[in-house]
């Protein structure tokens, strides 16, 4: 099944892009999302970490 699939993508022009391209994509979400993390304001964390501790 795989060599069906291998056959049929190395017909496409251009298709060597696609993987280069995701690959991309997520190191740059991983990188923003790394930004974000180490960005995150201290007391907004201990803020939002006692929220299951408060009483209703």
């Amino acid at each position: 099944m795989f060599e069906q699939i291998k056959h049929n993508m190395e017909t496409i022009d251009g298709v060597a892009i696609y993987p280069i391209l995701s690959l991309l994509i997520f190191f740059i979400f991983f990188v923003v999302l790394g930004f974000w993390v180490f960005s995150y304001k201290k007391e907004k964390i201990a803020e939002l970490s006692q929220i299951p501790l408060k009483n209703k």
